[in-house]
């Protein structure tokens, strides 16, 4: 595809560099100290109405260049001191020095700017729930993806990561999901672009292609009054990333970090030893398999397992070129996974320029982020595979049977072909599969704020962005792998099997709006802003499918199977406006706007409309409360608005249409010249909905921000409720048509929650300091309608389990909350134990069946906690963090499907290992639906916990070394009777274990 914007933007780059040839007006210079005279490195020095601006170095110094001529004045702010204001007389062509500029402890913290949609704020200005983690406050350790920075640092922010695999893909939900089937993710914000929410081929994790350190804060809006300036795409809420940056006058400095860490795994699945089992299957066995038994004594999950290491480096160059502010990077990150073969290589580039011309008038920030992503990936089965792969047996045998299949051990037939249903060896089945990606992706805009010359007040703000992936990846299968072996093959070479996929995905970005704010005298003051965005997204796929071997035919080189290509275009178009008003600094008004039109539906529903209010009192400003030494901030909020969901299935959903066949399903249209096969795919009409609609989501939220004895306490509080109407599901349609489900507009589901966080910092000296923060959540999901059912209709069945053909484990019902499990109730005999196959007659009428099914608990927590603790003694710190879920249940499938004796016996020819939870139930059959199998899932994790000594200068003056050791995944409490608790599906099947990491790392500046 041609990208005809990018050489426009290619231009727009080159104009921006050839405009930086403005005169700089003057400059000055100065020292920040803190009240013991010491110098303060790190304090963010501005010209106050503009965009020029430093920072200090190790000295306290700072130099701001390009200052307009005249009158000026120079903000100083730290945070954790107060802002300081100096006006100071600045001489043309000439360098203006300010007398040393002395920061008090204690700052409020109402007066941090905050970043917001399309801008930033003070945070005493603030109406909604919005929730920011500086660079300085992120979780330490070995960080793969961007999210696990702030995990267990915001309240009512859950993130779930699906596994220990390097890159492993995350869940993230602000206050619950407001959805059954649409989109449950927030919407990312990176450097003002607004990026797709779905993935790329080939990587597990889109946040994977973004470098964690090049981050330098993550800002998460919570509430309608924070989100609905992005309408349609904000009520899951916002995840705004900024990334770091240069400053005018800022010295040249390179930083250089580097970690190597050693991960183990933390905890393995308990199944029985060589010996217990084997004494199993000959007290209990038939002779037939009794004779299958070995005489090893294998652990197949140390088999698998290894010690994995991970090496991370990453380099940047941050300064100034003349007058032109810049930073650079480059990360190059190599990570093994705990399971053999797994791995991830991932290299990363940055590059932004920040220029002010015009005598400060335009403002211009160009940024460019580009990744190489590349992984092995492995299948998750062999993990099951080796919990239930027999421990008598051996990995390798020098039997000549066993030559085909690469010298492992298999179950073979007496023909020494694949015994029929028996389990491959997991060793060599992760041995013999090389599943491997290679994707890239860049993100660029050039963002340009130009304050009007004639009218000051006045500014236009133009972003242009792309967001340009491309996935493609192969699974090549050995000539020996078991799985895939070809028992009427005349040759190895017909063995194996080989499949490749590809993906690309674009995105173009128009943002344009004006801003216009005034002060109104002494007391009052307003801004407005009113925009456009344009916003298209493209997803093609491929037009071929390569394959040597597809168990039955074998291809030549330069053969190909073809398949249908596919392209999902979809475009957004929005019209948005925001008024905020301050009164005195104590009366906050925000009111906010956003029209959006989708391609996702019909012309009729393609409109929504997304408006918010949020309404603040600064009580600390009022006379009662201004004299008070004792209360440093208090301010209410309370906001009310609408947020809009259309991210359900494709972009065509709306539509009919025919769509290619499924996998498989292709006629033969004669042979081609060497006498092949030519195959043709089908196509098929496809079900549609022309009814789909917005999906709408209103919340109300209340809020109050506190502060007490020059803020050494203070916290947020938070209220909400929040429902969704128009809800999307997937549901049951009348027969007769093209597609038994649709996605349709039916039904209603409601959060209802309360969030606080609190900060404290008991000691505060001159060699020791130390800083608390804890925050909770609770979130009760309840679906409050779904339409009009059929007599008898109990809910939508959901998340399928093995053991069974169709089985669902969980349910959307109304009057409970979304996911939960749907189970009988478990009968238990006087000892305790679960009595197989009993369970209890809920409706009394003297049977047990499907009508005595209940719903018992849910998947997701009811609460969570986060708690960090900092430490710092001279120059050593220390710092931990915990987080906890309360109230979340998991359905143990693992022990479900397999804790039971018939399991040891499953064919003839094979046994299988079983669960240690058989010594609890006895069970000779499986009971898959048995309440038994939910667990309390309610954890305390010891996420983090990190030792570090700066050393200060090295060489020379501004130099700096710091040296750090890490401990992730600490510890783990929790009642939870298999691997882990925290599965955001609620279902523990193959899950790949989370390591524990041990991380080495220094960073040294120059």
């Amino acid at each position: 595809m041609k990208h005809t914007y990018l050489p426009k933007l290619w231009f727009l780059l080159f104009f921006i560099c050839c405009t930086l040839s403005a005169a700089a007006q003057g400059t000055v210079s100065g020292r920040v100290l803190d009240e013991k005279q010491q110098a303060l490195p790190g304090v963010t020095v501005i010209i106050e109405g503009t965009q020029l601006g430093s920072s200090t170095n190790a000295e306290g110094q700072f130099l701001i260049q390009n200052v307009p001529a005249g009158a000026q004045t120079v903000v100083t702010s730290f945070v954790g001191y107060s802002t300081q204001r100096v006006p100071v007389n600045v001489a043309n062509g000439q360098t203006t020095s300010v007398s040393d500029i002395t920061l008090g402890e204690n700052t409020t913290l109402l007066n941090e700017a905050v970043v917001v949609g399309y801008g930033v704020q003070r945070r005493q200005d603030v109406t909604g729930s919005i929730a920011s983690v500086q660079a300085k406050d992120f979780v330490p350790g070995q960080v793969t993806n961007p999210e696990q920075l702030v995990q267990g640092k915001v309240s009512g922010v859950n993130i779930t990561t699906g596994g220990g695999a390097p890159g492993a893909a995350t869940t993230i939900r602000i206050r619950g999901g407001s959805s059954l089937n649409a989109n449950n993710d927030p919407l990312y914000v990176i450097d003002g672009v607004a990026v797709d929410k779905g993935g790329i081929s080939g990587a597990s994790n889109p946040l994977s292609l973004i470098n964690p350190n090049d981050i330098e804060s993550i800002t998460i809006l919570k509430d309608a009054s924070a989100l609905a300036i992005y309408g349609n795409r904000a009520s899951n809420g916002v995840v705004l990333i900024t990334t770091k940056r240069g400053l005018q006058g800022e010295k040249l400095t390179v930083n250089f970090s580097s970690q190597t860490s050693v991960s183990r795994p933390f905890k393995t699945y308990e199944v029985l030893g060589a010996d217990e089992f084997r004494s199993l299957i000959q007290a209990n066995g038939i002779p037939s398999q009794v004779a299958t038994l070995g005489t090893a004594n294998t652990n197949w999950q140390d088999e698998i397992f290894r010690t994995a290491m991970t090496y991370d480096n990453n380099v940047s160059l941050t300064g100034n070129l003349g007058k032109l502010p810049f930073r650079v990077s480059y990360g190059n990150l190599y990570q093994d996974g705990i399971v053999i073969t797994n791995n991830l290589k991932r290299n990363t580039g940055s590059v932004s320029l920040s220029p002010v011309i015009l005598d400060g008038h335009l403002k211009i920030d160009v940024n460019a982020k580009g990744t190489q992503l590349k992984n092995r990936f492995i299948d998750n089965g062999q993990i099951g595979n080796a919990l239930f792969y027999d421990p008598t047996q051996p990995v390798r045998s020098a039997e000549a049977q066993f030559a085909p299949f690469g010298g492992y051990f298999q179950y073979l037939t007496p023909a020494g072909v694949p015994l029929t249903l028996a389990p491959g060896n997991p060793v060599a089945a992760l041995r013999n599969t090389n599943n491997v990606s290679d994707v890239k992706r860049f993100i660029g805009n050039v963002q340009l704020d130009y304050k009007f010359h004639f009218l000051p007040e006045l500014r236009a703000n133009l972003n242009l962005a792309t967001d340009i992936s491309r996935g493609e990846g192969s699974t090549t299968n050995s000539v020996t792998d078991f799985g895939n072996f070809n028992s009427a093959a005349t040759n190895i070479n017909q063995n194996g099997r080989y499949f490749q996929y590809k993906q690309n995905k674009d995105m173009r970005l128009l943002d344009f709006y004006l801003a216009y704010n005034k002060q109104l005298g002494e007391n009052t003051k307003f801004d407005i802003q009113a925009g456009y965005s344009y916003q298209k997204f493209e997803e093609e796929g491929p037009l071929f499918l390569p394959y040597r071997f597809d168990r039955t035919t074998l291809f030549t080189a330069g053969q190909e199977l073809t398949v249908a290509g596919y392209y999902n275009p979809y475009l957004l178009i929005s019209y948005f406006g925001r008024a905020n008003l301050s009164v005195k600094d104590r009366y906050l008004l925000t009111a906010t706007l956003r029209n959006d039109r989708t391609s996702r539906f019909l012309e009729d529903e393609q409109s929504g409309y997304f408006p918010a209010v949020g309404l603040g009192w600064r009580l600390k400003g009022e006379n009662f409360l201004a004299d008070n030494a004792s209360v440093t901030e208090l301010k209410l909020r309370a906001g009310y608005g609408l947020t809009g969901q259309q991210e359900i299935g494709g972009p065509f959903d709306a539509l009919p249409r025919y769509v290619t066949g499924r996998s498989g399903v292709q006629y033969q249209f004669g042979v081609d010249a060497n006498g092949n096969p030519i195959f043709v795919p089908t196509l098929r009409p496809s079900g549609y909905n022309p009814e789909l609609r917005w999906e709408t989501t209103s919340t109300l939220n209340v809020g109050l921000d506190w502060g007490l004895l020059d803020n050494r306490l203070s916290g947020t509080i938070d209220a909400y409720e929040r429902e969704t109407t128009d809800l999307f599901a997937n549901v049951f349609v009348p027969a007769g048509g093209l597609s038994n489900q649709l996605n349709r507009n039916v039904g209603s589901l409601r959060n209802r929650g309360i969030e606080f966080a609190i900060n404290a910092v008991p000691v505060r000296g001159e060699s020791f300091t130390w800083d608390l923060n804890f925050n909770a959540a609770y979130n009760k999901t309840e679906i409050t309608d779904l339409g009009r059912q059929q007599e008898g209709f109990v809910g939508y069945q959901v998340e399928g389990i093995p053991g069974g053909t169709g089985s669902n484990i969980q349910i959307q019902s109304v009057g409970y909350p979304n996911n939960a499990y749907y189970v009988y109730q478990q009968v238990y005999g006087e000892d305790g134990r679960p009595v197989e196959g009993v369970y209890v007659d809920r409706n009394g009428d003297g049977q047990v069946n499907e009508q005595d099914l209940y719903r018992y608990k849910q998947r997701a927590p009811l609460a969570t906690f986060g708690f960090t603790t900092n430490l710092t003694y001279k120059k050593l710190t220390l710092s931990a963090v915990l987080r906890a879920n309360a109230g979340n249940y998991v359905y143990n499938s693992l022990a479900g499907n397999l804790a039971n004796y018939a399991n040891a016996r499953t064919s003839t020819g094979f046994v299988g290992n079983l669960p240690v939870g058989i010594r609890d139930t006895g069970f000779r059959t499986q009971q898959i639906l048995s309440d038994y199998y939910v667990e309390n899932g309610s954890f305390i994790r010891g996420e983090n916990i990190t030792l570090g000594y700066n050393f200060g200068k090295i060489f020379r003056e501004g130099t700096n070394l710091r040296v750090t050791a890490a401990v992730q995944n600490v510890f783990l409490i929790t009642k939870y009777s298999g691997l882990d608790p925290e599965i955001f599906t609620g279902v523990d099947n193959n899950f790949y274990p989370r390591a524990r990491t041990f991380t080495f790392g220094l960073n040294a500046s120059f």
